[in-house]
């Protein structure tokens, strides 16, 4: 007999069970799929930053380097974005083909059922690059290697299913996608009507147990294209063929398009990206159960099946593109900000044009960082669930300001459309990344503390299984050793960001990690505070925290922050602490500190229990507040590191596509070569007042060959800020139909003259 079970534990632990909220089985499934990782540290509220700076970074093979620096970059060399966007509406056909025969698709398919065997750092790797020349390319490649039947089959598919199925989508004989959307259920997939009714059928001139499948799909990505369909759908039993149970659940199976019944529609065209997308029916499609993903064993299982792909997925595509965008934005905003001159002088010396150059600077630093991190656990076969979450959500919602950045600083550049617009197209593409696999807002407000209190809390989910055991007996003892695990965890918790907040993170732990040491000891004092806050949130609201969407967002935000802000710091540590990346390092952090604070006070001002959050004030936050951001010293320095060509810009801005196609991008960069080579003679120029080269030749301010160099450089900038202009027959049948008629009068009294 235990006093501390039997007389404390018990009456807590009956209260318990009678409050927690009811959970379905997708939202169990979901909260199961995929494991926990640096994001557990966090949450324990003090972090071991020698397991973070032990975590071997993401590297690549020679095989891997090779690819994609051969074909990888002639697939680059054959894309031209505006006649794959405006004129083809596609890829071209030799692109296809291209894809196809390098096993583009078949990058994470293992060598043995003739894949490529990539890393997911690879894969990544991979769609940053041709991100930065074609997004139709980047998604079309990325597609079949994230989330879709080849992920799906290698995880889950009989050996019998992986070698039919896998060498055929290896080298392109078999184009994937997957129905997952339908109308009636987007974010929320588990209410989807779609079904699959289990029954004995003719399939193959034989009867066999199978099911009858009647779907409909939309925003299917590769859809119009694909020869294998991988689909979900609600699996039933009525006729109990199976098994007594007659609702079995989300379920995934493998349907050939050329079945019959299955009825592949039109081309939706997602904010005028043409990469492959539509809609796709099946009525009365009858389909074996061996094409049920892992076999009739497999039933019901569909939803935990994709969460736990999607775990994998979700941290390298989109987050890979996203990159890749803000990169992409740093690199071109920093040259043509240094080669536009306004009023006299380059809009780069604007304190207007620095800040926003340094928020994508810093940006792309942090998005880049996040992303080596992640793959670096994808690498070691890690599927962290809530990591992936803040990926997709945080890299998508930050590329979306780095580009609005790149927009402003461009102006009527960026605006007018043609092709010499490179910016345009990604503009016009961010909503799609924002809405895709989990939208943003539903990410945000429900799923990155939703899903981490549970996961990554180093008691919780311990405490909810306990509480939901049958055995009461058995759920007792097991709840009375996480309990006062997790009440010793929280008092020691609640000292810790006393003493860290109240001292400022003066002797909070951290590495020795030079100049960035500081930044290590804020963010062992916010993970502590946020240990704490979210304790006494869970302990104060208990079920009701996930009807606060508010508040779940603002935890979300912060454990994001705590994510990216490691990841920066392993990258400048990985890196080996380059002194002129600091700025950006600096930029980051004090952006993110900005960030955390600020939340932790929007936290503490809407905490429904006042006297806890008063409480919790004293201890984390007794003068408020405090962060402001990046001073204007840092958001200087950060902007310059895109204003020049160094070793700091390249890394920054590294493995994105340079095609010599003598417009767009190439231009810029020539133009940027020329603009910073030519910099002391500007200067000598401007000092004697002078604006004529000729003239400051003659008055030998500059030397013949200094002029040439001048003139080269001005005639460079020439053809960059110049922008496309179409005939109007050319933009609009209107026209062309007029000029038909124009013509042919023209010719008609022509004909007559001539009579």
């Amino acid at each position: 007999m235990s006093f501390r079970r039997d007389f404390i534990t018990k009456p807590i632990f009956s209260w318990a069970r009678g409050v927690l909220p009811s959970m379905s089985d997708t939202e169990r499934e979901a909260l199961e799929a995929g494991d926990v990782w640096w994001d557990a540290d966090l949450f324990t509220g003090n972090p071991d930053w020698s397991k973070l700076l032990g975590y071997a970074p993401a590297t690549l093979t020679a095989e891997e380097e090779a690819f994609l620096h051969g074909p990888v970059d002639e697939l680059c060399a054959m894309l031209d974005d505006w006649k794959i966007n405006w004129e083809w509406r596609d890829l071209p056909p030799e692109a296809w083909a291209f894809i196809k025969r390098h096993k583009f698709f078949g990058m994470i398919i293992p060598k043995e059922y003739g894949g490529l065997g990539f890393s997911p750092y690879a894969h990544s790797e991979v769609v940053r690059k041709l991100s930065s020349r074609s997004l139709t390319a980047a998604v079309t490649v990325m597609v079949p290697n994230s989330l879709g039947p080849g992920e799906l089959l290698m995880r889950f598919g009989t050996k019998e299913q992986q070698q039919q199925w896998l060498p055929r989508l290896a080298d392109g004989r078999d184009i994937p996608c997957f129905g997952l959307t339908s109308p009636e259920a987007g974010s929320d997939a588990a209410s989807m009507i779609d079904t699959g009714i289990i029954c004995k059928g003719q399939f193959e001139d034989r009867e066999v147990l199978g099911l009858r499948l009647n779907w409909h799909k939309r925003y299917i990505t590769l859809g119009p294209v694909a020869t294998l369909l991988g689909l979900a759908f609600k699996a039933y039993d009525p006729d109990h063929l199976v098994g007594s149970q007659e609702e079995l659940g989300i379920t995934v199976a493998l349907i050939p398009t050329h079945l019959p019944g299955v009825e592949i529609g039109k081309r939706h065209l997602p904010a005028m990206q043409v990469f492959q997308n539509g809609p796709n029916w099946g009525r009365d499609v009858f389909i074996p159960m061996d094409y049920i993903i892992g076999g009739q064993e497999r039933l019901g299982q569909g939803w935990k099946m994709l969460m736990t792909a999607l775990a994998a997925g979700r941290g390298i595509s989109l987050p890979s593109l996203s990159a890749a965008g803000a990169a992409y934005a740093a690199r071109t905003s920093g040259a043509y900000a240094r080669i536009r001159e306004q009023f006299g002088i380059s809009i780069s010396r604007f304190e207007g044009i620095e800040e926003p150059l340094a928020r994508i600077a810093g940006t792309a630093y942090l998005l880049d960082a996040a992303r080596r991190l992640t793959c670096a656990a994808l690498n070691q076969g890690r599927h962290p669930a809530v990591i992936s979450g803040i990926m997709k959500l945080h890299a998508t919602e930050r590329m979306r300001i780095a580009i609005d950045d790149a927009m402003d600083i461009h102006g009527g550049k960026a605006v007018i459309d043609g092709p010499q617009n490179y910016l345009g197209n990604l503009y016009r593409s961010v909503p799609v990344g924002i809405t895709v696999e989990g939208a943003n807002i539903l990410t945000r407000n429900l799923i990155v503390f939703g899903q981490g209190a549970i996961r990554a809390h180093p008691y919780l989910l311990d405490e909810m299984n306990a509480l939901g055991e049958a055995d009461r007996a058995r759920g007792l003892d097991a709840f009375d050793k996480a309990f006062w695990s997790h009440v010793g965890h929280s008092f020691k918790t609640m000292f810790r960001a006393w003493g860290r907040s109240w001292s400022f993170g003066m002797f909070a732990p951290a590495p020795d990690a030079g100049d960035a040491t500081k930044f290590y000891r804020q963010l062992s004092r916010y993970s502590s505070a946020f240990a704490l806050c979210a304790d006494m949130a869970l302990l104060t609201l208990g079920g009701a925290l996930k009807r606060k969407e508010m508040l779940s967002a603002r935890f979300g935000d912060i454990l994001s922050e705590l994510y990216l802000l490691s990841a920066a710091l392993k990258r400048w540590q990985d890196e080996g602490r380059q002194q002129a990346d600091f700025a950006a390092l600096e930029w980051c952090m004090a952006s993110g500190f900005k960030t955390i604070e600020n939340r932790f006070a929007e936290i503490l001002n809407n905490l429904p229990n006042r006297f806890v959050a008063v409480i919790l004030k004293f201890l984390i936050q007794p003068f408020g507040s405090r962060v402001v951001g990046p001073t204007d010293r840092v958001v200087h320095l950060c902007a310059q590191l895109v204003l020049s060509p160094s070793a700091a810009r390249d890394r920054l801005t590294a493995d994105l596509s340079h095609v010599d196609d003598d417009r767009g991008v190439f231009r810029l960069e020539k133009a940027f070569l020329l603009v910073t080579a030519a910099d002391d003679i500007s200067k000598k120029m401007h000092a004697a007042r002078l604006h004529d080269w000729n003239e400051a030749v003659q008055k030998g301010v500059i030397t013949q060959s200094e002029g040439e160099r001048l003139a080269a450089a001005h005639e460079a900038v020439a053809k960059v800020i110049e922008v496309d202009d179409f005939a109007p027959e050319a933009l609009s049948p209107i026209y062309r139909k007029a000029a038909d008629v124009h013509q042919f009068f023209q010719e008609l009294g022509e004909q007559r003259a001539a009579s």
